[in-house]
């Protein structure tokens, strides 16, 4: 299996140093929300907690709400890159899983967080709806990369198919995190991600009675 990468695909240090504060300011965020209430969580107490100044967590995210969100605006620019810039003989949705792949290695190791985060939306449905307004707006950024991928002109219309694999990728990822929090801890994620683009790569042929997945 052929891992798609780029020149940019290992962050330098300063660019580390940026994904390590935002990642401490959302999980600090996460972590309180899910002992107080979102709408009771401050941006200062996310700040206090995370160990940076309010005027720091505004570098990072646009809003109090933002920070629950756990949604990354460079994690989407660099795989929106790896579609681009991918092989071309690679299959679209082969170069999509080994980008999500790369950007979701860390994953692993924050199990914790990505359940307590569904524990916070299920008390706060109205981040939900915020949820789904930022991952469409990076979904459709998503499928203008495929469709220029395809060939398609930066001007031109995005088309059905662009807007339906990135639609499907995007759904996959989140459905993987929602089957894995829920499973044992032994369960790795990688492998429920990448028996969901299994799923994808074979049309969604329903699986047997007797498996797990059903």
């Amino acid at each position: 299996m052929q891992v798609v990468k780029n020149k940019d695909s290992v962050p330098g240090l300063r660019e580390r140093k940026k994904q390590a504060t935002r990642a401490a300011l959302a999980e600090a965020a996460v972590r309180l929300a899910a002992e107080h209430g979102a709408e009771n969580v401050t941006v200062e107490a996310i700040s206090s907690a995370a160990g940076v100044s309010a005027r720091t967590f505004f570098n990072y995210f646009d809003s109090h709400d933002d920070a629950f969100l756990m949604v990354d605006p460079a994690v989407g620019e660099r795989v929106r890159r790896a579609v681009r810039e991918a092989p071309a003989a690679l299959p679209v949705l082969d170069v999509l899983r080994e980008a999500f792949a790369a950007e979701l290695a860390d994953v692993e190791e924050r199990h914790e967080i990505w359940s307590l985060r569904a524990k916070v939306f299920q008390r706060s449905p109205y981040l939900l709806v915020r949820g789904l307004g930022a991952h469409m707006a990076e979904e459709q950024e998503l499928a203008a990369a495929v469709a220029e991928r395809l060939g398609g002109g930066p001007d031109e219309p995005v088309g059905l198919y662009p807007r339906l694999v990135a639609a499907v990728a995007t759904t996959a990822i989140r459905a993987s995190i929602e089957d894995w929090v829920q499973r044992t801890p032994d369960v790795a994620f990688i492998d429920v991600f990448r028996e969901a683009f299994e799923h994808l790569g074979s049309g969604l042929v329903a699986p047997a009675a007797d498996s797990p997945d059903v």
